[in-house]
């Protein structure tokens, strides 16, 4: 008889017990929050088709910029919870613009994190013509006359604005930022003069350095990159405390179910050690980095600590 009660209550207890949940059952998203050939978008692109082949179903990217990534943030963060849309957010939609403004979703409690795709330097570059051949030429000329000079940012909240904000601070210097909407307007009226300066990420200034539109002066970050091993760090160049280091990962609703976070994040370390995808990344200005859901949990509870900190010191406001 005491058999009989241990086999009925184990039965029942697997009838009512949450069954893991199938996935993948369709198309998989990848909601980039901004617009197309940015460095969201490149990492985006380079991951999707090999996840799509590891997951068993198609992986497509939707750009959907806007708000400073806020768009794409919101869209993702009330999307059903399922696995099935993705969100390649960044250091701007998940710590800094957060640290910034009171946005109308949670980074840490509307999102489940899946994993790092890869970092990204920052980098200090001028205006071709500007007549200034170092940082701290830059330095003495912001000091004689502050007003002479412009810098471009991809908007208040973006990683741009956040490092010219620190070049001032940590260089005693003042410029005036002026916000663009999104990275590739802020290239263009800086390559074309209508700015003198901007903090672009290494990705996005990279051809534009190479090709002689765009002075690179130093790189926000704690070492040289090997793609342009010329350029000073910025400490190098005689401003210490400046350093921006890009991350861009992928996440997922919140209460997506574990076991889908982990199935998606097995997979996306896998993509991540592949040669191609891995030279496409490094080739862009792009370092690819791997982790756990828990350990991107942590990073970004970290930088919104870090950046508000940064808000604060700075009296920053969102207009």
């Amino acid at each position: 008889m005491n058999t009989t009660r241990i086999a009925i209550t184990l039965a029942l207890a697997a009838a009512f017990a949450p069954a893991a949940m199938a996935f993948p059952t369709k198309t998989i998203t990848i909601v980039v929050p901004t617009a197309a050939g940015g460095g969201n978008d490149l990492m985006a692109r380079t991951i999707a088709q090999k996840l799509g082949t590891l997951l068993g179903q198609s992986v497509i990217v939707e750009n959907k910029a806007g708000a400073n990534g806020a768009l794409a943030s919101e869209f993702v963060a009330r999307a059903t919870p399922d696995g099935h849309t993705l969100m390649l957010g960044y250091i701007a939609t998940h710590a800094m613009n957060p640290a910034l403004q009171k946005l109308r979703y949670d980074p840490v409690t509307d999102f489940e994190p899946v994993g790092l795709v890869g970092y990204s330097g920052t980098l200090l570059v001028a205006n071709a013509a500007t007549p200034v051949k170092d940082v701290k030429d830059l330095v003495a000329q912001l000091k004689a006359k502050p007003e002479r000079y412009v810098y471009a940012t991809a908007g208040n909240g973006t990683a741009p604005h956040f490092a010219g904000e620190l070049f001032k601070m940590n260089a005693g210097v003042e410029m005036i930022s002026v916000p663009y909407k999104g990275a590739a307007p802020a290239v263009n009226d800086t390559i074309g003069g209508q700015t003198q300066f901007m903090f672009p990420s290494l990705f996005t200034a990279l051809p534009h350095v190479k090709g002689g539109k765009l002075k690179a002066l130093a790189i926000a970050g704690p070492k040289r990159s090997p793609l342009l091993p010329d350029v000073p760090t910025m400490k190098e160049a005689g401003v210490d405390g400046v350093e921006v280091q890009q991350w861009y990962a992928l996440f997922a609703p919140g209460k997506t179910p574990k076991d889908v976070v982990n199935k998606i994040n097995q997979a996306l370390n896998t993509v991540l050690t592949d040669k191609d995808v891995v030279k496409r990344m490094e080739d862009h200005g792009a370092d690819v980095e791997t982790s756990t859901p828990e350990q991107l949990g942590s990073l970004v509870k970290s930088e919104l600590v870090k950046w508000k900190a940064v808000v604060v010191k700075a009296k920053l406001t969102a207009d």
